[in-house]
């Protein structure tokens, strides 16, 4: 028999919370067996869940999911998974943030093929629209970067004896390696430190 709901959430474990997605399942009186949720990140998209909720869906069961790109983390997963469920699987999906996603409408061809074309353009916005952040995000990070905004882990604070230190080892009184340990550095970070605060007065050190 078909006819059985299904409901999927998926949701990042580090941006996102899945209190939206779980109470429009609940909402729609699926049964709590019946929905399935993965904590994935869209980096590296292991989905255990998913795969296990596949094995379990017949034909003409229905499947809920919250929003289109819960299917996949980009425009050519989502167009493939929406192939597996609907043409391989014959199940059928309803997208509660689209409803013009919803396979049990319009079942001739026409209909069919209005939806996949929709399907498609929206696959393509919201995978462009992915896009487009990542580079705005690009372009904010280069325009702080020339403003002198330093990004990564902060500077570990010198010791007082710093610029002292670093004229004996520029002069050749101590070593490298002396100098490093009497600041309690690594002896790349003491160079790197060295070189940043003698670089602009004084010359780079040898």
């Amino acid at each position: 028999m078909g006819n059985t709901i299904f409901g999927y959430v998926r949701v990042s474990t580090k941006e996102q919370n899945e209190d939206r997605q779980m109470l429009a399942m609940h909402q729609l009186d699926i049964p709590i067996g019946n929905i399935y949720m993965d904590k994935q990140s869209g980096k590296d998209f292991r989905r255990p869940n998913y795969g296990k909720m596949i094995k379990r869906l017949r034909r003409d069961d229905l499947l809920y999911i919250k929003s289109i790109d819960r299917l996949g983390r980009n425009y050519e997963e989502i167009l493939e998974q929406w192939r597996i469920l609907t043409k391989e699987k014959g199940v059928d999906i309803v997208v509660l943030d689209m409803p013009l996603l919803d396979t049990r409408r319009d079942k001739d061809l026409l209909g069919s093929f209005l939806s996949d074309v929709f399907l498609q353009i929206l696959s393509f916005v919201a995978e462009n629209e992915r896009t487009n952040i990542r580079q705005r995000q690009a372009e904010g990070i280069a325009a702080a970067k020339a403003r002198g905004v330093r990004f990564g882990p902060p500077t570990r604070d010198l010791p007082d004896n710093f610029l002292e230190i670093c004229r004996a080892w520029v002069d050749k009184k101590i070593s490298l390696r002396k100098a490093a340990q009497s600041c309690g550095m690594p002896k790349s970070t003491f160079y790197d430190a060295a070189r940043r605060a003698l670089g602009e007065g004084e010359g780079e050190p040898d």
